[in-house]
């Protein structure tokens, strides 16, 4: 009896080019296959998982009809570009996802020629594919170029100024919206209120209950009528918008019907002009579990694809972003004044339980980094006391208002800075490796590094307590296991500690990097001092420890450049002290993805690494 079961396409698969030699019949069989493979990779090694689902039957489109790399995929975020990296060779890799030497969870310019722009934080498609059109203009190539932008990151301004400028640019440039009705968060704002409100008002849906009774008694009219309805509906609604920026919209229409998507995208490849196709998608489409909770399902750890995500055994050790939203929650009681605003990272920033018990006090901007600063800056003006909880990377998009908004007019708020340092299998785009160094160049600003779990919610209170802007950094995951209090006590301003006291040597260690001190000062028989504060530094503590000490080590994970050291380094030389100075941390360049153990020990912020550098040195001064 012979086989009746499809021959597999996906191993045939080496490049696009060899998807376009497919018969466009057996493209179904491919994103099948696809899917399959990409819910059994991404269960062995983690990622994002929902979204790369949703955009499985668009990419297999977009690589049949478009002629990459010749032709340029934009994708946005690259939270939606797993697909798009298995089809361009890189499918025997997708096991070494996010892992050291392995795949970027991202498109990554120098990983493949298809990614042809590095990507990583949200809404800059629009703007560099406008970039690539107008050089390809400029340079007399033929060439496409496509942005693939999600719903979510259509709330950030930068998409739409550069949707402003593309619309009277005269470059042929398709806009592809890939609406699934979900970025990370639920999406929040008036652009997706006003597409969600154009598919369920009253008038539009009355209008065809009534349509249907009178066509009901001639079923090819009303079969008719319904395909006019989806054109009209798309054409008058939200085409309108779009349309008054310049493009010629279409849509919306079904992102996983290949009968739709593939004739429209070779109509819109072969137009000149700025073009804008509205596409309807699921997230996780074709994995229940991941359909029934995009959100859970949004990043994941490891899982088995038959059960899906379990929770722990065990309850974990909190982590700090926990640490972050139980405090949030309990000053919010004791404080009225308190208000927390998150630029669409509710469930990344741990303000889940504080958006349900102080909902009228809990403001999701959406992917708006920029405006949810000034926003906080205008809650400050009147009186009340912002907490704007924010990755450090996705704050470095805030930077000017950070500046001229918040730290120029003094105005107290605070900023709760997740992943400060390296955060593993994501890398560069998300590491936080500049903070301190950004922060601390500003005038009014408290720059505070806490050291462990408990610290933290006490540096979140001091926070509070402060008429200036303040910044509490903290790393992701978990620290040392200490288990925070549950009052809202606060510790001295400026004023950090010794942990360890030893001799010749002493350490001062900034924020995360007190663990691998101390396990350094016990080897070495070094004092080890928790600094707490980067500004205001603890000058007092600084030149204790320089008159009983021959070498001073300053460790921080953060870059050399501008860091904590630096200011370790100003408070000697302000103070005329000659003292031996070793300063450690981030070297300069961008950190690759990777474990974040395995990072710190390649780049000497381990224990063992922080005992041969103050060795290396003790030798060099001998």
């Amino acid at each position: 009896m012979s086989d009746s079961r499809p021959t597999p396409l996906l191993p045939g698969i080496a490049s696009p080019a060899d998807l376009r030699r497919l018969d466009r019949r057996d493209l179904p069989q491919l994103t099948d296959e696809l899917r399959a493979f990409l819910v059994e990779s991404v269960s062995q090694t983690g990622g994002h998982f929902s979204s790369n689902l949703g955009t499985i039957e668009l990419t297999v489109a977009l690589h049949y009809v478009f002629d990459t790399p010749a032709d340029r995929l934009v994708w946005d975020v690259g939270h939606q570009c797993y697909a798009h990296k298995i089809l361009t060779g890189r499918r025997e890799r997708m096991d070494t996802l996010r892992m050291h030497d392995g795949l970027s969870g991202f498109p990554k310019r120098s990983e493949s020629e298809y990614d042809t722009f590095g990507v990583g934080h949200s809404s800059t498609s629009i703007s560099a594919a406008l970039g690539m059109a107008l050089a390809a203009k400029q340079k007399g190539e033929q060439r496409k170029v496509v942005a693939i932008i999600g719903d979510g990151a259509m709330s950030a301004g930068m998409a739409f100024e550069a949707l402003n400028n593309a619309g009277v640019a005269d470059a042929d440039l398709l806009v592809i919206l890939n609406d699934n009705d979900m970025s990370i968060s639920p999406p929040v704002g008036a652009l997706n209120k006003y597409l969600a409100r154009l598919f369920s008002g009253r008038t539009f849906n009355a209008a065809r209950r009534a349509g249907e009774k009178v066509l009901g008694v001639a079923p090819p009219l009303l079969e008719f009528a319904n395909r006019v309805e989806e054109h009209v509906k798309g054409m008058l609604t939200p085409g309108t918008l779009f349309e008054e920026f310049g493009f010629n919209y279409i849509g919306p229409i079904d992102g996983h019907d290949l009968d739709s998507l593939i004739p429209t995208l070779q109509n819109l490849r072969d137009l000149k002009g700025p073009q804008f196709l509205h596409v309807i998608t699921k997230k996780g489409q074709g994995y229940k579990q991941a359909e029934a909770d995009p959100i859970l399902y949004h990043g994941v750890g490891k899982f088995q694809p038959d059960i899906g995500i379990q929770p722990p055994a065990a309850a974990p050790k909190l982590t700090y972003t926990q640490v972050f939203g139980d405090w949030l929650c309990d000053m919010a009681a004791a404080d009225p004044r308190l208000v927390g605003i998150t630029p669409a990272m509710r469930e990344g920033s741990g303000m889940v339980r504080f958006a349900e018990q102080f909902a009228d006090r809990y403001y999701d901007v959406g992917i708006a980094e920029q405006h949810a600063v000034t926003f906080a800056a205008g809650l400050a003006c009147e009186g009340l006391k912002p907490v704007v909880a924010i990755y450090s990377t996705f704050l470095q998009r805030a930077y000017d208002q950070l500046v001229h908004d918040v730290a120029l007019q003094n105005l107290p708020v605070v900023f709760a800075i997740d992943r400060g340092g390296l955060v593993g299998a994501d890398g560069p785009t998300h590491h936080g490796t500049f903070d301190i160094s950004y922060l601390t160049c500003i005038p009014n600003m408290v720059v505070m590094t806490p050291a462990d779990e408990a610290e933290c919610r006490k540096l979140l209170s001091t926070a509070m307590t402060l008429d200036v802007p303040s910044a509490v950094r903290y790393p992701r995951g978990s620290g040392m296991g200490t288990v925070p209090g549950s009052d809202l006590a606060t510790l001295p301003v400026g004023k950090g500690e010794i942990r360890r006291q030893g001799k010749d040597v002493a350490i001062l260690a900034f924020g995360s990097m007190l663990t691998p001190a101390l396990a350094a000062g016990n080897v070495l028989d070094a004092t080890v001092a928790n600094m707490r504060f980067v500004k205001p530094i603890d000058r007092e503590l600084i030149l204790q420890l320089a008159g009983e000490h021959s070498l001073l080590v300053s460790v921080e994970e953060n870059a050399l450049i501008g860091g904590a050291g630096s200011e370790v380094a100003r408070v000697l030389e302000e103070s005329g002290i000659k003292v031996a100075h070793l300063r450690l941390g981030l070297p300069d360049r961008f950190i690759d993805h990777g474990d974040h153990a395995r990072l710190l020990a390649e780049l000497g912020l381990d224990g063992d690494g922080i005992v041969r550098a103050i060795r290396a040195r003790q030798q060099a001064q001998q």
